[in-house]
């Protein structure tokens, strides 16, 4: 229970660490939230009017799939903050510390979560503003935001693996982008997913992100029966799936991320 607590407290001296960087160049933070109001406003203005959802309106359907996009975006952030800290050769200097090895995937992962509540509120304010609105409880609203951070927590695991692996960040960008880009827009997080062609309608309906945003919706009450029962088990039992899928990525990329953490440091 000691080394666990050691751990932990070593793990959030991190995160207080990246989240001090943050503070001191606010930049970084500004550009992640000015990305997912850009797409907001765009989707919502420029293509909204072209788009007709059955019984919500668009604005309210679009705004969990930006949620979740934004929860993926902000997952990058491990990845390239360990690509960084390889290159500049920071992790050198944490070897050198008496502290648990651990600590440096705890904290990177961990103050993600901190940044993405902060992009997670932002994006709420310019969604009421554009005109979404929470037709559900408060506890099932405040159960969609912590389903959605409990996504984006699995996938920082996921970009440390990137990260650690690449090392660059000027490439771990470039590689990012190539996974993110796919797995948000082949999703029903702009469009249902029954709209899309055959092939990509079956991708659609089994990717994570496509369950996590089908159960926000549910969870902020963004649906409308006019749109029809989902014929994938995924989006017919979307949280259970959200919980799911979370669960087995967490599994996955873990012991990977801490596998490749220790091969990288010790080099």
């Amino acid at each position: 229970m000691t080394s666990v607590a050691m751990a932990f407290g070593d793990g959030m001296t991190v995160a207080r660490r990246n989240l001090i960087k943050i503070k001191r160049v606010p930049d970084l933070l500004v550009f992640t939230t000015l990305s997912p109001i850009m797409f907001v406003l765009l989707f919502a203005y420029v293509f909204g009017s072209s788009i007709s959802i059955p019984g919500v309106p668009y604005r309210e359907f679009l705004i969990a799939g930006i949620f979740v996009q934004t929860a993926v975006f902000g997952a990058t952030w491990t990845g390239l903050g360990l690509a960084e800290d390889m290159q500049k050769g920071i992790i050198d200097r944490f070897r050198s510390l008496p502290m648990a090895r651990s600590a440096v995937l705890v904290g990177r992962t961990t103050s993600d979560v901190v940044i993405n509540i902060i992009s997670l509120v932002v994006m709420s304010v310019t969604g009421v503003i554009v005109g979404w609105r929470v037709h559900s409880s408060i506890l099932e609203a405040l159960a969609g935001f912590a389903l959605l951070l409990l996504f984006a927590y699995a996938l920082s695991w996921m970009m440390a693996v990137v990260g650690l692996w690449i090392r660059s960040p000027e490439v771990f960008n470039n590689a990012s982008f190539m996974v993110i880009f796919p797995l948000t827009f082949v999703a029903n997080t702009f469009v249902p997913s029954q709209n899309l062609p055959s092939v990509l309608k079956v991708i659609a309906e089994w990717n994570p992100v496509s369950a996590v945003t089908q159960a926000s919706r549910e969870l902020f009450g963004n649906t409308h029966p006019a749109l029809g029962v989902p014929e994938a088990w995924p989006l017919r039992h979307s949280v259970l799936a959200s919980l799911i899928w979370t669960a087995i990525i967490l599994a996955i990329f873990v012991p990977l991320a801490i596998l490749r953490y220790r091969k990288a440091v010790s080099r």
